[in-house]
């Protein structure tokens, strides 16, 4: 399995996800902060694995507390939760995961726990969290591998793999299980500008899974799916609202469009974690805007005119009346979405 992240020693160990496919390289954060730093700077991106990240920095910042008493190490702690909080605003898998590390801190220190205690306890949290995401990626490919027809032709957009989780993947999670089936004869991997996670990471993480692989810019998948190319689209999400609408990387709303037009079926592959009961619609759905320099340049190569305005968001918006189903760890969930979301949380 790709080893996105780890805890090792001293310190949380990811790969830099920004060097792919030229370079192989881990980073090394022995700090709250610079583990912070990672999930801003995208070295690890995400939503699942940016939720493991912030897991993991908090209980690394909390192990190196010098506090004395409990008092002084919530209020450290509680300056910890929110540097993590702070770093991208879209997946509400971050904000899951400091909500999950609050309720083990608030419970061991309600049991009388010492500091030390207090600190195993996070540790033993932010292991947990990525181990059951690792789990949560093989279910949903088991579920999502039904929906995959025999030889199948699968596009994909931007990186939903083992790199944006703790390992396996979501959308390629489920790519995975039915490629070892023997059920896919292609994937299509969006280019997914600016930043281009479909070519250097999906594209990287299929190769090395000897999964026939496609790249193509974004511009391209309308044309593929009228000629009869694609079969069915599987993608991520960053956040899924309770009427399913989602947010995903830039682009999808058009593939799905796209997908509609031409009757190929639609995938959503995301925990349960990535779903928000709480925002009703798409339009709750906070939309974070990035660096213009993501846009006006490639590499430190500018390829924009000085002078140009532009609109970088990083995810946008897709209805889910566009949505064939949602695939979860504890199945699929289909529409009225409203209804059948609530019911993966056993709620009415």
């Amino acid at each position: 399995m790709l080893p996105t992240i780890e805890w090792q020693s001293d310190s949380v160990v990811m790969i830099d996800q920004r060097k792919l496919p030229g370079q192989e390289v881990y980073v090394h954060c022995k700090t709250a902060p610079e583990v912070a730093r990672a999930i801003k700077t995208m070295v690890i991106r995400g939503a699942p694995a940016i939720g493991v990240a912030a897991a993991m920095g908090i209980a690394l910042g909390m192990r190196r507390s010098k506090a004395q008493g409990t008092k002084q190490f919530a209020v450290e702690f509680n300056k910890v939760c929110d540097l993590m909080a702070a770093t991208r605003p879209t997946a509400v898998n971050l904000f899951w995961a400091i909500e999950r590390m609050k309720r083990a801190f608030s419970g061991a220190v309600l049991a009388g726990q010492s500091v030390a205690e207090v600190q195993a306890k996070l540790a033993a949290e932010a292991q947990a969290i990525h181990d059951e995401d690792v789990e949560s990626c093989r279910a949903m490919g088991r579920f999502g591998a039904a929906v995959v027809p025999p030889h199948a032709r699968i596009l994909t957009h931007c990186n939903a793999g083992a790199l944006a989780t703790a390992g396996y993947g979501t959308a390629l999670g489920v790519i995975r299980a039915a490629a070892e089936q023997g059920k896919v004869t292609q994937v299509f991997a969006d280019e997914t500008r600016p930043f281009l996670q479909g070519a250097r990471l999906t594209a990287w993480e299929l190769v090395r899974d000897h999964i026939p692989t496609t790249v193509i810019t974004e511009s391209m998948a309308g044309p593929l799916m009228r000629q009869g190319g694609v079969d069915v689209v599987v993608v991520g999400a960053d956040r899924i609202a309770a009427n399913g609408d989602f947010a995903n990387k830039i682009g999808t709303y058009t593939v799905a469009t796209m997908a509609q037009r031409h009757q190929v079926p639609f995938y959503v592959a995301a925990p349960l974690s990535t779903i928000d009961l709480a925002t009703p619609d798409g339009a709750s759905i906070p939309i974070e805007e990035r660096n213009p320099r993501e846009m006006t340049h490639v590499g430190s190569t500018r390829v924009a005119p000085e002078g140009a305005s532009v609109w970088n968001p990083a995810f946008d918006v897709t209805p889910h009346d566009l949505v064939a189903g949602i695939i979860t760890e504890k199945g699929i969930a289909r529409a009225p979405y409203s209804e059948s979301l609530r019911a993966l949380f056993g709620r009415p």
